[in-house]
């Protein structure tokens, strides 16, 4: 009876949850259409909405992510702008996403009205009456979606007659007290309620269908094919439709996979067996997946692929193709694994994810690949394996990389919503840091426990909803046997930096007595290793440490003590470390010479070298060897020579600088720079100058890191000394060397739609003191037209000159601050002297008497007429002391093809009449070039940061 009672009570608890799931879950019933030719989608939408929520609802809202393509106001289309991207700017119609909603019903047959909220990705729906708690309504929806090209975001269609659907169909929002209202923003964090969804999808024939959801089946007829998908639990249906049959199903004890991730130098048996062994891996460190079939898409993987070396052509890949599957599978693999089980809000608290998914990836790494270097096999090449970073192991780049965002001072904390981060930190740094942070936590408490509280909490809370980091922790705190509030409070929630160093060493024969210092005062655990001869022969860790703390332990014959020597820790700067117990002479660093930048060796003062050359026409190339101490992460001093050799001039020539930095803090006032350089070049045949100038800079920004507006105050002196030609000694009317006093105030928003900036300069030496305005515009339309504003003026306060060489000029400044990077400073005829650099007047033509010595007020105007072929011109007034003003104009042709970095202006009308018409017309034409690699690759980086 006992017995029976039991099984009675085990039956109706069973019976009421599945009851209650029933209840509490929404019913989605959904009849698509997709039509090949107009790439539309035709829906009729059914959908049970279960109010189970404390509140009474009078409104529902719905997301709707495919109309984020429709315009150029979207947030969707912000977000590219601000990521220098402007293919949905630009894109025509028929590449542009929408949905036309054309009727909502309720229950009662009654339509409900609703609105799209301001330009949102978001559909707000009235309701006739309250929707009480416990009560649910069926909506009756009618709609058509227009799908976007693939190109914008990878999602909709392709080229080749491809389908891939992700958030596609209307679904609920969150609400849990407030609503949850999230655009598209391509970072794939759509957050809406766990439904049970049923698609009866049409779809055109001799295309193969793939997808996240079970199916039973499809069913062809002439001209189409029909399937009929099932989801429990599910937050979205993803659709992959191809031209080919190129995902297989892999059925394994665990779980079954669909996927067409291949390698064309690792077999399909082999890949078979990887993906056999990773799924096991993932069961036995996360559970059972709960779902009929896990998608693991190629596609998935491109859009958040391992980013390092691993990024290099194929054909110069460096790991053996067995791991270079694994990897790619395993993290593709567990993204969707942790996307389809754990229901966190993904845009608010997305970091709990990535430090499981990072975490486990680690781990893997350890397990099977212990060994396995981060540079490959290119760490065996001869002359590259003595570089530091052919040496670190694979997982040291979670260090790494989320350490190059903390010495730029552009990290940012974990909480932080994915639609706040900058993109860097988003798809890398902050990603690494979370999994990094598990293993610091691992190593602390010990690795059984935080992987029981990772197994504890996916067992605990998959298809759970409303799970919250919170959660995550009371979780990690059950396990914990040590107290990690510092965890969660520092580590987790802000951006502080950690950083400890060994300040001082006493030792007896049988114990160390030393001073750990916290020099950043972020109170976190500090692990210390004692080590003999590179074994580790002890390991301590140390809390509760403020500013300092005394420790002593017992000696084991230590020949050096090493803070986080296993690097578990994101240390800010591990070069302070280490103290040696062998006397004071052997604590020095020795030197490092090597090849090319490197990574950070914290056991050497490492000094770099590597070949250079630069070009005038003066010097012609000038080779030469430069010497500095960058390495891939900034660190606060710089040093940097690079001296070179004229072939045409038979000496030595070059820069050398020296530079600190200081961060503060994350917005408002957040760098200082102090700097002293020099250089030296040839300005004309056989005349030298030579410049020497301390500065100091501050720079501002918002607290907004994703925008791009900053603010600077440089303060300068530049000191000028010239070797003149004896030849040309007659054409100079200044004096040969002299010193001014320059500071610049600058503002600028460096944005891809708008983009702003301007100036204020003024320079005081014992001959002049002058001061000069700069404002920019640019502005891309609407219409896809473009208009660029740029005015500057200028005036001399005293200037006790005659001469023109300190003057403002129209089109082609003297450089006296020798700041232009000009390839012929002194060219007045031929190619070189057509080189442009747009400052001062910003003139395109050569007009006579170009120069002003009181006053200069000039603008320059142009606009594209199609594509990179635009219209400029530019007008302006200029004044010379004892003479009236005049006023100057011009205009042309200008090619731009990379603004600012490579453009060609072709006059036509100025004020010397019809340029065109004249002779010698191809030496009118101006170019802009830009050949620093730097400058170059600022190009590509600055979508990053």
């Amino acid at each position: 009876m006992v017995i029976k009672y039991f099984i009675q009570r085990i039956a109706f608890l069973f019976c009421f949850f599945l009851c209650h799931l029933a209840i509490s879950q929404h019913r989605n019933e959904i009849n698509a259409t997709l039509d090949d030719t107009t790439k539309e989608i035709q829906i009729t939408q059914k959908f049970t909405y279960n109010n189970t929520s404390d509140d009474g609802l009078s409104v529902l809202y719905f997301n709707d992510w495919n109309h984020a393509y429709a315009n150029k106001n979207t947030a969707l289309a912000k977000r590219f702008a601000e990521e220098f991207k402007r293919s949905l700017h630009l894109a025509k119609d028929k590449e542009r996403g929408s949905t036309n909603l054309i009727s909502i019903v309720d229950d009662a047959y009654t339509g409900l009205s609703w609105d799209r909220i301001g330009n949102r990705d978001i559909i707000r729906i009235d309701l006739a009456s309250i929707l009480d708690p416990g009560q649910s309504i069926q909506l009756f929806l009618t709609y058509k979606i227009r799908l976007p090209n693939s190109k914008f975001t990878s999602y909709g269609f392709n080229p080749f007659g491809e389908y891939y659907l992700k958030n596609w169909y209307l679904t609920p929002a969150v609400y849990d007290g407030e609503w949850r209202l999230y655009d598209n923003m391509n970072l794939d964090d759509l957050f809406t309620d766990v439904t049970k969804t049923t698609i009866n999808f049409t779809y055109p024939e001799k295309l193969f269908l793939s997808t996240n959801f079970s199916d039973s089946g499809n069913t062809s007829f002439p001209g189409g094919q029909h399937v009929q998908l099932n989801g429990e639990n599910r937050k979205n249906c993803e659709i992959i439709l191809s031209k080919t049959k190129r995902f297989t199903k892999h059925v394994t004890r665990f779980l079954t996979v669909t996927t067409d991730m291949e390698s064309n130098k690792y077999d399909v048996a082999s890949q078979g067996i990887s993906i056999s062994k990773i799924v096991q891996f993932l069961s036995e460190n996360l559970g059972g997946y709960p779902h009929y079939n896990l998608m693991v898409s190629e596609l998935d993987y491109n859009k958040s692929p391992l980013y390092g070396i691993s990024q290099l052509p194929s054909f110069i890949r460096p790991y053996e193709a067995q791991f270079q599957f694994e990897m790619k599978f395993l993290k593709t693999a567990l993204q969707s694994f942790l996307k389809e089980t754990l229901f966190l809000d993904p845009r608010r608290e997305r970091w709990v994810k990535d430090a499981i998914e990072n975490y486990l990836m680690i781990k893997y790494v350890e397990e099977y690949y212990p060994n396995q270097k981060l540079a490959g096999k290119l760490s065996r090449l001869w002359g590259f394996k003595s570089f530091h970073l052919a040496k670190m192991d694979f997982n040291e780049q979670y260090a790494l990389l989320s350490m190059l965002s903390a010495r730029k001072n552009i990290d940012q904390a974990l909480t932080t919503p994915n639609d706040s981060l900058i993109k860097f930190n988003e798809k890398i740094a902050n990603r690494y840091k979370a999994g990094l942070g598990m293993s610091y936590l691992s190593e602390y408490l010990g690795t059984k426990k935080i992987d029981s509280s990772i197994l504890s909490f996916y067992k605990t809370h998959s298809l759970k909803p409303n799970v919250t980091a919170l959660d995550f922790r009371k979780t990690i705190e059950q396990f914990a046997d040590k107290e990690i509030d510092w965890f969660f409070d520092e580590y987790v929630s802000t951006r502080k930096k950690i950083d400890y160093k060994i300040k001082r060493i006493d030792k007896t024969e049988d114990s160390i007595t030393f001073v750990i210092k916290n020099k950043r005062g972020t109170k976190v655990p500090i692990s210390l290793f004692g080590l003999k001869k590179d074994s580790v022969v002890s390991k301590y860790w140390f809390t509760g440490i403020d500013t300092s703390r005394t420790f002593t332990i017992p000696r084991n014959n230590e020949d050096r003590l090493v803070l986080n020597y296993d690097q578990k820790i994101p240390e800010f700067n591990q070069r302070d470390n280490w103290k040696t117990l062998n006397g004071f002479f052997s604590s020095n660093k020795k030197l490092k010479f090597q090849f090319f930048k490197d990574t950070e060796d914290p056991d050497y003062n490492q000094i770099f070298y590597v070949p250079v050359a630069n070009f005038n026409v003066y010097d012609g190339v000038t080779p030469g060897l430069r010497i500095y101490n960058k390495t891939f992460l900034e660190r606060p001093f710089q040093y940097d020579f690079s001296p070179t050799y004229s072939f045409l001039e038979k000496t030595l020539v070059g820069r050398a600088s020296f530079r600190y930095r200081k961060y503060h803090g994350k917005s408002g006032l957040y760098v200082s720079n102090y700097s002293f350089s020099g250089s030296t070049s040839h300005f004309q045949v056989n005349s030298r100058f030579a410049t020497l100038t301390p500065a100091i800079s501050f720079g501002w920004r918002p607290d907004d890191l994703i925008s791009n507006r900053r603010q600077s105050l440089l303060v300068r002196y530049r000191s000028v000394f010239r070797d003149i030609d004896e030849n040309i000694m007659g054409e100079i009317d200044t004096e040969p060397d002299y010193g001014v006093l320059n500071v610049r105030f600058r503002d600028i928003d460096n944005n891809i739609l708008n983009y702003t900036s301007w100036f204020l300069d003024a320079q005081h030496s014992s001959d002049f003191t002058k001061l000069a305005f700069e404002l920019e515009y640019r502005k891309l339309f609407e219409s896809n037209r473009q208009l660029n504003l740029r005015f500057y003026a200028g005036k001399f306060l005293r200037n006790k000159t005659e001469s023109d060489f300190f003057s403002f000029a129209l089109d082609r400044p003297t450089d006296y601050m020798f700041d232009l990077n000009y390839l012929g400073r002194s060219e007045n005829s031929g190619i070189y002297s057509q080189q442009i650099i747009i400052a001062e007047g910003g003139f395109k033509s050569r007009l006579e008497n170009p120069f002003a010595n009181d006053w200069i007020a000039t603008t320059n105007a142009s606009a594209n007429i199609w594509r990179w072929i635009e219209a400029y011109g530019d007008l302006g007034y200029i004044k010379s002391k004892r003479q009236d003003p005049r006023f100057v104009y011009d205009s042309g042709i200008r090619l731009n093809l990379v603004t600012d970095y490579f453009e060609l202006y072709f006059p036509v009308y100025s004020n010397r009449g019809w340029e065109i018409a004249q002779p010698d017309y191809g030496q009118r034409i101006r170019f802009i070039v830009t050949i620093s690699p730097r400058t170059l690759i600022g190009l590509f980086t600055r979508k990053w940061f």
